[in-house]
């Protein structure tokens, strides 16, 4: 049975647009496994994307992706999907997510997730409520904890001590969850050392996590770090194989030998291959992302998916979608502040107006990070700035009236 489409035309996609633009980050470098890592002097030209999507009547969803690091290989699926947008009804989110959900079922389907939150913001435009609200709101603010950036071997975190008095610092500005990003060699006793070293700093007085980021090589390699964490008292344990945190298998029997809970699903896109991953009983945290996971829409299911089973959902990286979802979930913890080091700019294109921040510095005193109550996303963007720095533009228009 065919659906039937909405009633107000004007309410239809007329024209989606996709902006590519650059931009500069100091101190930031990359290492030899292809990590982004502070260095000392050097210099990373970065790139993103923004996305908007009009209606005939006028209404304007607006996205700019954060995730600097991965926008080149999603920009090309945006691209490819912006078209299938036209003549869709803006309001009817859940039957544009499963027609995109399909096309690019080969393909991880992470191109659809800025659409759909572009559309979201379109959304609370249109009724003037941020989008919190319209998902159902919990909480206004969010706990935050610092994620490091990978550490590099030419200054900013070149040894153990430099995570400790970094540890410190950020407990000083107020925040109560630190999370270790180590070396790109994946060396577990060196990255165990460090975990060791934070624990003895902070330990107690912070939550502490740690992420391998898949750089640990072998299961006897995951096991040895895994007993610095349980040694250490970390919250939890996130992406220790080399497996880049596909294997349920591996999960399950890491999770035999190490206490600390295991946080996974990082790289597992979507509601149903997750799924698999909590009936198998393979993770402790369920891991989703909107940039990622098919937007606020797919994560939204992913976090009630997790809640049913009883388990904690985290939202993975810093942004306003993260802000606005998490707003809405019960079974959330903390928000990802990611990623930061001592000097070094938050890696996040500059271009929010007032009122919206990712700065390491921009903690509130009770260690939390606001939810934008603005309509939509509740974020303003500058795009003098993306006009002035931008690489390419596309856009696709509707022609005539869709049926």
């Amino acid at each position: 049975m065919n659906r039937i489409k909405g009633a107000r035309p004007g309410s239809r996609i007329a024209r989606v647009e996709v902006q590519e633009f650059a931009y500069t980050v100091e101190g930031l470098g990359v290492d030899a496994s292809g990590n982004r890592c502070v260095m000392k002097g050097e210099t990373s030209r970065l790139t993103a994307f923004t996305v908007a999507v009009e209606t005939r009547d006028g209404a304007r969803g607006e996205y700019c992706s954060v995730h600097s690091g991965k926008n080149g290989a999603m920009v090309g699926q945006v691209r490819s999907l912006a078209a299938q947008l036209l003549g869709e009804d803006a309001e009817e989110r859940e039957a544009i997510y499963n027609k995109l959900k399909r096309l690019h079922r080969h393909y991880g389907a992470i191109g659809h997730s800025a659409l759909d939150i572009a559309l979201w913001d379109l959304a609370g435009k249109s009724v003037g409520r941020p989008v919190w609200r319209l998902l159902g709101g919990y909480r206004q603010r969010l706990p935050t904890y610092a994620s490091t950036l990978n550490g590099g071997r030419h200054g900013i975190l070149d040894s153990i001590e430099a995570y400790g008095d970094f540890a410190e610092a950020c407990r000083a500005m107020g925040y109560k969850g630190f999370k270790v990003h180590g070396w790109g060699e994946g060396d577990p006793r060196e990255e165990a050392a460090l975990l060791l070293h934070c624990a003895g700093r902070v330990g107690g007085r912070m939550a502490l996590m740690y992420d391998a980021a898949s750089e640990l090589q072998t299961f006897a390699d995951a096991i040895y770090v895994g007993h610095a964490c349980d040694e250490g008292g970390f919250l939890w344990y996130e992406d220790p194989f080399m497996d880049a945190g596909w294997s349920p298998h591996a999960a399950r029997q890491l999770k035999e030998s190490v206490r600390t809970p295991l946080m996974l699903t990082e790289h597992v896109r979507g509601l149903e291959p997750k799924a698999a991953w909590i009936t198998a009983a393979a993770t402790d945290y369920v891991r989703v992302d909107p940039d990622y996971d098919m937007g606020i829409t797919g994560t939204m299911k992913t976090a009630h998916l997790a809640e049913a089973f009883g388990l904690d959902c985290e939202l993975h990286a810093a942004g306003p979608a993260q802000r606005h979802c998490m707003a809405a979930m019960r079974n959330s913890n903390w928000y990802e502040l990611s990623l930061v080091a001592p000097g070094v700019a938050n890696p996040v294109p500059p271009v929010f107006g007032p009122g919206y921040s990712d700065a390491l510095e921009d903690i509130g005193t009770d260690g939390c990070m606001p939810v934008p109550d603005g309509p939509g996303l509740g974020v303003e963007y500058d795009w003098d700035y993306i006009r002035a720095n931008r690489t390419a533009i596309q856009e696709f228009t509707l022609k005539g009236d869709a049926a």
